[in-house]
């Protein structure tokens, strides 16, 4: 497998917001929300300048981040892009969230579709977010009470990490040979699950992504 190689796009060790020291967060949040709304109508910036008076180098600034906008230019451009002022400031405002769940306390749920003896804890859960994207983090544990059933299927990706135990776990038409330390990364969509119960208990990390509904 050649992923080791490949590039990842992400930094994750980046702050984003003070990578620069000298980066106004603000400006730029607000920046960000000028350009984003101007887009969404299929406006340019030249188109926006005419709409507003501003002209072209000052919007370019304003989107980049790069001056203090008065609050007769947020006026004259929520007036432009049918939106209210208080729009621009709400990435600035946003509450980012956070959930601790402590050892053995996560939340016994059964999932729709699962099988007798699949036991799911839920790790954490947000709602609506800024990354587009809903997570589920399962703890999942198989017993001798389990039953094999390798045709779930659903929307999104998924992410195995197996912590106790083996076993064989189907993927379409391919089946994996699973032990503690081993991982498996694939589309939900197609039939997957646990064919042959090799070593119990069997205990494994799966988080589920898939994207937001609005």
């Amino acid at each position: 497998m050649s992923e080791k190689s490949a590039a990842l796009k992400q930094n994750p060790h980046r702050l984003e917001r003070l990578d620069r020291p000298d980066e106004k967060t603000l400006e730029l949040s607000i920046g960000r929300e000028v350009k984003a709304f101007r887009k969404k109508l299929g406006l340019t910036v030249a188109d926006l300048s005419d709409a507003t008076g501003i002209s072209i180098g000052m919007l370019s600034k304003i989107e980049n981040g790069m001056t203090s906008p008065s609050l007769t230019t947020l006026q004259t451009l929520s007036a432009a892009l049918g939106v209210q002022i208080s729009s621009f400031f709400r990435e600035y405002e946003e509450t980012r969230s956070a959930v601790h769940v402590k050892a053995g306390e996560g939340l016994e749920i059964e999932r729709r579709g699962s099988r007798a003896g699949h036991q799911y804890s839920l790790l954490g859960h947000l709602g609506g977010n800024s990354s587009g994207l809903m997570v589920e983090p399962y703890m999942i544990t198989l017993t001798s009470d389990s039953d094999v059933f390798p045709t779930f299927q659903h929307d999104g990706l998924e992410f195995l990490y197996v912590l106790e135990g083996e076993v064989e776990y189907r993927h379409g038409s391919n089946a994996y040979h699973l032990k503690p330390g081993d991982s498996l990364y694939f589309d939900a969509n197609a039939p997957h699950g646990p064919d042959k119960l090799l070593q119990l208990p069997i205990r494994f990390l799966s988080i589920i992504s898939y994207p937001q509904k609005d």
